[in-house]
């Protein structure tokens, strides 16, 4: 599922475990954007994170892996 483009806040579920991560920071290293990922949960500060590059097409950005699950938000 692509959107416009990947913002802050953003929730995104995990297409193998069916969990909820938000977008908790993004950056660029050279050529390449990446998305850092945390559990959407109550446990969320206690768990790693995790980093996902971004695929970019023309119809948009989207997670490799993860499903965008706010419809009509953006």
């Amino acid at each position: 599922m692509a959107v416009k483009s990947i913002q802050l806040g953003q929730v995104w579920r995990n297409d193998s475990d069916g969990k909820d991560y938000l977008v908790t920071k993004m950056y660029s290293e050279v050529f390449t954007q990446y998305a850092v990922l945390r559990p959407a949960g109550l446990s969320a500060p206690d768990v790693a994170t995790v980093r996902v590059k971004v695929n970019k097409n023309a119809s948009g950005a989207s997670l490799p892996g993860y499903t965008f699950t706010q419809e009509g938000a953006f």
